[in-house]
């Protein structure tokens, strides 16, 4: 199992077992709800909710060719989930870029911010941007259409 699904697993195991708990004490409607609330914060923390990842050559390969931005994120991060939350539908013209299943992609972002890896990074036309605005990654989107 990758590193990207131990989390939200995690999140659905404990919530089965709570629940589990509760309906054996008689309590099914807390259960529902307890269940609901762990199985969403299993699918926040999954990388369902992101566009799909490619590598991070593939990616700088493709930004060269079309202009667009380079967004390097992890799932998990609250930061890439703002992120891709407020690009909205605007979200899958970016190309991202997951550091947990891509090695380079997780040197890129090291060396882009000094050794750490801080997501989400965005490359706009080769300079990298460390967890930058929402309205400006969109900005950039509209100049490299």
């Amino acid at each position: 199992m990758t590193r990207a699904r131990i989390l939200p697993v995690l999140f659905l195991l404990c919530g089965a077992a709570l629940a589990t708990g509760l309906v054996l004490k008689g309590s099914p409607g807390t259960a529902v709800a307890l269940l609901l609330v762990f199985v969403v914060l299993a699918g926040v923390n999954s990388p369902l909710l992101f566009p799909r990842s490619i590598g991070a050559l593939e990616a700088q390969r493709r930004s060269a060719a079309d202009g667009r931005p380079v967004v390097y994120w992890r799932p998990g991060c609250p930061y890439c989930l703002r992120l891709r939350a407020r690009l909205g539908r605007h979200a899958r013209r970016l190309h991202w870029v997951d550091i947990w299943r891509d090695p380079a992609g997780a040197a890129a972002v090291r060396e882009a911010n000094g050794g750490d890896e801080t997501v989400p990074t965005v490359v706009v036309a080769g300079r990298p941007h460390t967890n930058p605005d929402p309205r400006w990654v969109r900005e950039q989107l509209s100049r490299s259409a």
